[in-house]
């Protein structure tokens, strides 16, 4: 009996609480997470301290005993550090909200001890590893969320233990493996996202079950087998459904038209195959569907004129073909068209915009015929315009030279003559204009003020006519302006100078003639300028030699004079130049990148000479011809002249040994070399070829970078260091070889 007196007293000592543990107070606690905190950079937590009341604390919230924290709510304060394990001690907290910091570490188990927690968010931070099982007895939590933080393992089969949740969202985190069955056993859930993680496997048949759901988050960076269930139609509370960019399959189930409540059905960038399912147009509710980038095939069905409340659809990139239907046009409430890159034919509906809410519209790369409709800008809302490549004809409306929010416009690659629409250069929001490629005829209009935002303009291979009105200069932020392939004449307005943000300008093929402005050099951005196959005359403008970062300069077939100017030697950011088919005189540069450029760079100027041309004449030197003076020569004066040439042949035949040593020598100093750290497919001639202007990726103060892709296939990046191009030794030891994308 005293045996058995003592085990009893022994086992309620072991299990018995503790009289010696200490109680932790909700103020140590919070003293506690502030001293996990390790940056605070704009001291929101300086408040907690013991001279204030901690429900003044920043963040806090009490109840109405103002005794008992039941919400810490740090949200975006650019906070550090871990949350501290004594977070268990606030024992009446309701609502924790961590979101928009900088929060590391695993999420203590700890937080089990809140069991009056009702909301949980520790959103974008970089918390990790897995979810502890220990959260599981959370059983009053109603919102987790934990969307971006690196959070691993597969997901969590805690939170199905959790039975009050009704939004769930475990987005943008590392989570593997496949979705768990018994994610489809929540009651009351309406909001659930496990995309962006790296699931695999099929989607459950079992997340049919949940019919109060309302949005629901699955896909991107996922990669699931096979498509989409048929019990996804059982999800009768749906209003939001994203399957982006996961690798579905197979067709769209026809159960979907049974979402009555869906508002938004996002499926793009998958792998989905056949007709678009005809029960997607009973989607009553529909405003915005992307089916884009899938390989969809068959015409547009008839069911989606059902969709009055379609504001936004989505059919690039499939296989779709025949023609777009005339009630796409008539939708009431539509304002995004994309139907790019597939194989509509026919005519474009004559009443698309006139619902006036059309913003932006894309039809290119199509077999589209026809006309473009009249009143695309009728509630003036469009913003952009695009139907390049495809088969239209006829005028530009008149209407989108009023079109105040219009911002791109690229009809390019079509067959569309008439003129320019007046008004169509001035309006304030446009940025971007390609119309190549077409037939358009008439001059190039006045501008205004007010085209201060457009960065391109492309007006190439048309068939306009006159001169360049002065107000270009107006394009004050133009960075490409292309005129190439029309019929433009007069003379290049100095005003052209103003454009200070152009990079590349390309006049060529025009008939523009007079002097070449020299307030082009004015343009100190620009890298790329063509005025080759024109009417120009006059000499080369000395100011060019001032364009410090110019690549590319063609001049070529016009009627230049005058010698190519010495300094122009000494840019080394030259890549790539053209002189031919003028009529310079002189000697060419043989210094700088001169003695890199090959000989068709100066064909066809007959006056000129030097390196590649041959010697230059008496007086060519100076582009000039000195006239000589004759008179009768004595007899011993002629003696004196045969010794004399006797001499200078025997010196110029040593001379020109030496000579030719000496070139062989330079020559094989100047080759370029290749130091190559790896077998390497290619040589130094492969990689010089890549140095052109179109080949520019990027330019700085220690050069510019060129990309190249050279006879194997492989791409390289080479970076012409011009510091260094000085002399021949220096600049053939910095030929880098650097792989690209």
């Amino acid at each position: 009996m005293r045996l058995l007196l003592l085990l009893l007293l022994l086992h309620l000592q072991i299990y018995a609480p503790t009289t010696t543990a200490r109680t932790v107070s909700e103020y140590e606690a919070l003293l506690s997470i502030k001293s996990s905190i390790t940056d605070d950079p704009q001291s929101f937590l300086s408040a907690w301290n013991s001279t204030t009341s901690l429900c003044s604390w920043t963040g806090i919230t009490c109840d109405h005993t103002g005794r008992r924290v039941t919400s810490l709510d740090l949200s975006g304060l650019n906070l550090s550090g871990t949350l501290s394990p004594d977070i268990a001690h606030l024992r009446y907290l309701q609502n924790l909200s961590l979101a928009a910091n900088q929060f590391s570490g695993p999420i203590p188990a700890s937080l089990s001890a809140v069991t009056s927690l009702r909301s949980l968010n520790l959103s974008n931070n970089i918390f990790n590893s897995s979810f502890p099982t220990q959260l599981s007895s959370l059983k009053n939590l109603e919102v987790l969320d934990l969307y971006n933080n690196n959070m691993t393992g597969g997901l969590p089969l805690t939170v199905v233990e959790m039975p009050n949740l009704k939004h769930l969202h475990l987005g943008g985190n590392y989570y593997s493996g496949k979705i768990p069955p018994d994610y489809g056993k929540w009651e009351f859930l309406e909001y659930l996202a496990i995309s962006g993680n790296e699931l695999e496997g099929s989607i459950p048949v079992e997340l049919g079950n949940l019919t109060k759901l309302r949005e629901l988050y699955i896909g991107y960076f996922n990669t699931y087998e096979g498509g989409l269930p048929p019990e996804i139609g059982n999800l009768s509370s749906l209003v939001r459904f994203d399957a982006a960019n996961c690798g579905l399959s197979g067709q769209i189930p026809p159960e979907i038209g049974k979402l009555q409540k869906l508002d938004t059905l996002f499926l793009q960038v998958n792998v989905l195959s056949g007709s678009l399912t005809r029960e997607l147009g009973s989607l009553k509710s529909l405003k915005s569907m992307d089916l884009s980038n899938n390989m969809f095939t068959g015409e547009i069905p008839t069911s989606f004129a059902e969709l009055k409340n379609l504001t936004l659809l989505n059919l690039f990139r499939n296989k779709l073909y025949g023609a777009i239907p005339e009630f796409i046009a008539e939708l009431p409430d539509l304002e995004v068209l994309q139907l790019w890159e597939n194989n509509f034919t026919s005519t474009i509906p004559q009443t698309l915009g006139q619902n006036g809410k059309l913003e932006i519209l894309d039809l290119s790369s199509n077999k589209l015929t026809g006309t473009l409709p009249p009143n695309m800008c009728l509630g003036n809302n469009l913003q952009t315009l695009i139907t390049l490549s495809n088969f239209l004809f006829g005028p530009i409306p008149e209407s989108l030279g009023q079109c105040q929010s219009l911002s791109r416009i690229r009809m390019g690659e079509n067959f569309l003559n008439g003129s320019i629409p007046k008004g169509l250069f001035d309006l304030p929001n446009l940025s971007q204009v390609e119309l190549q490629d077409n037939l358009l005829a008439g001059e190039f209009p006045v501008i205004g003020t007010l085209a201060v935002n457009l960065g391109q303009l492309s007006l190439s291979n048309n068939r306009l006519t006159g001169s360049l009105p002065p107000s270009i200069g107006n394009f004050s932020g133009v960075q490409k302006l292309l005129l190439d392939g029309n019929k433009f004449s007069g003379s290049i307005p100095p005003e052209i100078g103003r454009l200070q943000q152009l990079t590349k300008m390309d006049f060529s093929h025009n008939k523009f003639s007079g002097p070449i402005a020299p307030e082009i050099s004015q343009c100190k951005l620009l890298t790329f300028v063509d005025l080759s196959r024109n009417e120009l005359s006059g000499e080369i403008p000395t100011e060019i030699t001032g364009m410090r970062i110019l690549n590319y300069l063609n001049l070529s077939k016009n009627h230049l004079v005058g010698s190519i100017p010495a300094p122009i030697a000494t840019m080394q950011s030259l890549t790539s130049v053209d002189f031919s088919y003028n009529n310079l005189t002189g000697l060419v540069p043989g210094t700088g990148q001169f003695s890199y450029f090959n000989y068709t760079s100066f064909v066809g100027n007959p006056s000129l000479c030097g390196p590649y041309l041959g010697p230059c004449k008496d007086g060519d030197v100076n582009g000039t011809h000195q006239p000589r003076v004759k008179g009768p020569l004595s007899s011993s004066l002629k003696l004196l002249l045969v010794i004399g040439l006797l001499v200078c042949s025997i010196a110029f035949a040593v001379a020109a040994i030496i000579k030719a040593r000496s070139l062989k020598k330079a020559s094989e100093a100047r080759a370029w070399k290749l130091t190559a750290f790896q077998r390497l497919d290619f040589t130094a001639d492969d990689v010089l070829d890549c140095l052109k202007e179109d080949n520019i990726i990027g330019k700085g103060g220690a050069g510019i970078v060129f990309k190249g892709a050279m006879p194997n296939g492989d791409h390289v990046a080479v970076k012409r260091l011009p510091a260094f191009w000085l002399t021949d030794k220096t600049s053939n030891d910095l030929l880098q070889n650097t792989p690209t994308h």
